[in-house]
């Protein structure tokens, strides 16, 4: 008999810490009352252990398009295209506990009902969502890993991006910001042959794009923004 664990290839994460500075009590508020009416039902290896395909209908009781979106640092981009686009359904993975807080204050301040947030790895949605169910990706200002030595951590490797292709529709966009020359030269290495083609590269964001924490940071600092679009090839 083949042993599952060992058999299943190493994770390496593609984020970093999960905890930052202390929480606020409003924060704290937040995470108690409100995340949970949020988190998708049947996603993490805790409440879906044997990893059973969702029917994705079942994630707002609906069959409005899916867009994901990975890493929603602060959750400025995913509660702005949520207010832009009610008729969407946007899944927001973010790990960072800090990063989630931020997030649900936005929520409620925007008063936008079309979110769920998952609070953890975007990789424990890919192992139970079926195929061609996400019309819309974005990755935004992802960790960089700066050392040689943990590129192979980056979300732009083919044990992400793969499965990413799997889920999302053919025709499908998926967008990438980031402010790292060298991530840009492994976007573009690695993204086209897990299925993808690129269809814009620019340093001007898309129309319907909001500044981030993380933009402004790179702005300050110097460092030149790139946005890349690719769509799902067919």
């Amino acid at each position: 008999m083949t042993d599952d664990i060992n058999s299943t290839p190493e994770r390496r994460n593609f984020y970093g810490r999960h905890h930052g500075k202390t929480l606020r009590p409003s924060q704290k508020a937040y995470l108690a009352e409100d995340l949970e009416p949020l988190r998708p039902a049947n996603t993490s290896q805790t409440d879906n252990p044997q990893r059973a395909v969702i029917d994705p209908a079942t994630l707002f009781n609906d069959t409005r398009p899916l867009w994901l979106e990975i890493g929603f640092g602060g959750g400025e981009h995913l509660v702005h295209m949520a207010a832009l686009n009610p008729q969407v359904g946007i899944i927001g993975c973010e790990p960072f506990v800090n990063g989630v807080a931020m997030l649900l204050g936005k929520i409620r301040a925007a008063n936008v009902n079309n979110l769920r947030v998952h609070p953890e790895d975007v990789r424990d949605l890919f192992d139970i969502l079926p195929d061609a169910c996400i019309a819309k990706t974005f990755l935004n200002y992802p960790d960089p890993w700066p050392k040689a030595r943990h590129h192979r951590r980056r979300f732009v490797t083919p044990n992400h991006l793969l499965p990413l292709a799997r889920v999302m529709i053919p025709g499908a966009e998926f967008r990438v910001a980031t402010d790292i020359d060298d991530y840009v030269r492994q976007t573009l290495e690695e993204v086209p042959p897990a299925g993808f083609t690129l269809i814009n590269q620019s340093a001007t964001p898309w129309d319907d794009w909001i500044s981030t924490r993380y933009e402004q940071k790179a702005i300050r600092e110097g460092r030149p923004q790139h946005y890349l679009t690719f769509q799902r090839n067919g």
